[in-house]
């Protein structure tokens, strides 16, 4: 379900721009990318970050159709980077060197008509441990039946 919303600050999401994957859940010190579909003519790509620690939008890179990246205040230039598809609809967030302070959510952006129209959004948690999946109690399933229908099937077939 994607919903236009719009907020005080003149930003907005749109059908425009689709990110993928939405939710990522990767541990401390890995890397991750973050991919964005454009669907319109644009001048390049802003990345966002929305804190839902601080309540508010962190700027972290603008990345123009030449490939020349301009950064945030603050923004590490060796853990970010934008990579760019040939044919400038699609560019990638790499963040490298994952920290707990990296979670949020991402958004790429673009310019149009005076206004930032949002992408469909990324959530990025970053934790120091995965969880563990739920041990099962279950017995495993018995084989045998399974080679006595292979053994009919090529029987019937044979005979």
């Amino acid at each position: 379900l994607h919903l236009s919303v719009s907020f005080s600050l003149g930003f907005c999401t749109a059908l425009l721009l689709t990110q993928t994957p939405e939710h990522i859940l990767t541990q401390t010190n890995n890397k991750t990318e973050i991919l964005c579909e454009l669907k319109k003519e644009h001048t390049g790509v802003y990345w966002y970050r929305w804190s839902q620690e601080r309540q508010r939008f962190e700027f972290l890179v603008f990345s123009n159709t030449l490939g020349k990246a301009t950064y945030g205040p603050g923004v590490s230039q060796e853990r970010f980077s934008v990579g760019e598809a040939r044919s400038h609809s699609s560019y990638s967030l790499h963040i490298s060197q994952l920290q707990p302070s990296d979670s949020g959510t991402y958004y790429c952006s673009m310019s149009q008509s005076s206004q930032l129209l949002l992408g469909t959004g990324t959530q990025l948690s970053v934790v120091d441990a995965l969880p563990q999946p739920p041990k099962t109690t279950q017995t495993p399933v018995s084989k045998k039946p399974v080679l006595w229908i292979t053994k009919s099937k090529a029987a019937s077939r044979t005979g």
